[in-house]
């Protein structure tokens, strides 16, 4: 891979079809919830499925139930506050859900909900940046990049597969 290129390939998943993009080196730049019109996003894109070979093992992984966090370098572009807001969504656990009040409270911006939310809103990497897992104050399922029945189909599959503290016979992965 030539390092000033950028790849980019579709993504299958349970889910839907995705896509995904990466630098030339290897770096996770976006991920699309939805694959159409995925090669009009970077007209200078290269197209190139053994690029994004490992995003596409993972996503399998992850669609099986045995991946529950990702392993990839992430190099998305964003303003140093979504970048403070993506690093806190990458902390959510598998399976676990926060608010938007709670995750502004938590990175020190008490009353800063909606500056979260639209940071939220921002993130490109959409599934391997768990932006699903924050739901409102109330418990409501509220907006997401992919739609909510997809919010609520990937908070469904991670409840399903989470590994709860006591399971006697559960390995974390």
């Amino acid at each position: 891979m030539s390092t000033d290129k950028v790849y980019w390939s579709p993504i299958k998943s349970r889910f839907g079809d995705f896509a995904a993009w990466v630098d030339g080196k290897g770096r996770l730049l976006r991920f699309h919830l939805r694959a159409k019109n995925a090669a009009s996003v970077d007209r200078n894109a290269v197209r190139d499925e053994t690029a994004l070979a490992d995003v596409q093992q993972q996503i399998a992984e992850y669609d099986a139930g045995t991946r529950k966090s990702f392993d990839v370098t992430r190099a998305a572009e964003g303003t140093g506050f979504q970048h403070e807001v993506w690093e806190a969504l990458w902390r959510i656990p598998y399976g676990v859900t926060t608010s938007y009040g709670a995750l502004a409270k938590e990175l020190g911006y008490p009353g800063g909900a909606r500056a979260v939310g639209l940071a939220n809103g921002q993130n490109p990497i959409g599934l391997i940046v768990p932006c699903h897992r924050v739901i409102g104050a109330d418990g409501s399922l509220t907006g997401y990049g992919g739609g909510l029945p997809l919010k609520k189909a990937l908070l469904a599959h991670e409840a399903t597969h989470a590994v709860r503290e006591g399971d006697l016979f559960s390995r974390a992965s």
